[in-house]
């Protein structure tokens, strides 16, 4: 039975730190989703990590510090680029991809020679990580492919039992995973999009590319280089399409479609022309920030076994968090995307 610790008890946050000190893993939170945490330079405890979430060994693990000063116990080079996003997002939703020392474990980076590393911004996450001493990696902390974990009870539904403890702090404020960019390409490089948005990158950085995996798949033999870039993640049991197009021609195709028992997903504003079918809502189309944070509570409140298929609205802006939400529901498609009055989906 894994035991739910509260981040807002001092002996429990204590009782983490010690339970990763002793070389065991502990699911804590994050701002953005909760990570199942293990000392980053023990490749034994790494190696349990992707055990209790059945990840595959090819998908890197991020790697969090207590401080930009920590950079350089696990990055061989620290370039002026990091310390200028570090000063504007760190602590906060940002993963920088670095060159690795040699103390890091292949097992973390996947065989990569680079490292993802962040200071994250959760109090409770931040007071672990000094009391343990260590670097921790932690990806979030759910059955792999899954939706990622925003509640305590989000990680209990996958790792009860798989997992000694699990930190409750409380829901995620951000929702989405960290923002990744890899800062060993020319000019920077976007592989993941999340709670710091590609145009803030950019009035740091100047030009930032985007990796084609943000919008589309890797192929089979590709290495990712990052988290999030090559399996389908973030999915309920039933198959998700994501359906484009304007609400009116979006609801008729839908209703169009031979579906046994189909649900929808999408913002609290389209909810009205979706009328009559099962439907979710996860935030407000005015406020993207809470499209972000709904949304994986939304995708787990539809695994349900009657569901025979997602039909997901993405925001209508690929600006800002909302670029972050449309990818999450495109690596939950599996990148199947129809637009309104397209053959049905297969």
């Amino acid at each position: 039975m894994t035991v739910l610790l509260h981040a807002d008890q001092p002996d429990d946050v204590a009782a983490a730190a010690g339970i990763l000190r002793a070389g065991g893993i502990v699911a804590l939170p994050t701002e953005t989703v909760y990570g199942l945490a293990g000392d980053a330079l023990d490749p034994a405890v790494v190696g349990a990590i992707y055990a209790a979430k059945g990840r595959p060994s090819d998908n890197p693990l991020i790697v969090h510090v207590a401080a930009f000063d920590d950079l350089p116990a696990v990055v061989r080079d620290v370039p002026g680029s990091a310390r200028a996003l570090a000063e504007a997002f760190w602590p906060g939703p940002l993963t920088m991809v670095l060159p690795r020392r040699d103390v890091v474990p292949d097992r973390v980076t996947a065989g990569l020679d680079t490292v993802a590393v962040r200071v994250p911004a959760h109090e409770a996450f931040r007071a672990v990580l000094r009391l343990a001493g260590v670097p921790l990696a932690a990806p979030s902390a759910n059955q792999a492919g899954s939706p990622s974990p925003t509640t305590a009870e989000h990680v209990l539904h996958d790792l009860d039992g798989r997992i000694p403890a699990v930190l409750d702090g409380g829901p995620c404020t951000v929702g989405v995973e960290s923002t990744v960019v890899d800062l060993t390409s020319t000019p920077p490089r976007l592989l993941r999009p999340g709670g710091v948005s590609l145009e803030e990158l950019r009035a740091v950085l100047g030009d930032v590319d985007v990796d084609p995996a943000v919008a589309g798949e890797l192929a089979p033999d590709q290495v990712p280089g990052s988290p999030g870039m090559k399996y389908r993640h973030y999915a309920p049991a039933a198959p998700v399409v994501v359906v484009d197009g304007p609400t009116t021609e979006a609801a008729a195709w839908v209703r169009g479609q031979p579906e046994l028992h189909p649900v929808v997903l999408c913002s609290e504003e389209e909810a009205a022309a979706f009328a009559g079918l099962d439907v979710v809502t996860y935030g407000s189309a005015a406020d993207p920030a809470s499209l972000a944070r709904g949304l994986f509570g939304a995708l787990r409140s539809v695994d349900r076994p009657e569901i025979t298929r997602v039909f997901a609205r993405c925001p209508a802006d690929d600006a800002g968090i909302a670029r972050a939400v449309r990818n999450r529901l495109l690596k939950a498609a599996a990148f199947r995307v129809v637009r309104a009055g397209a053959p049905a989906a297969t």
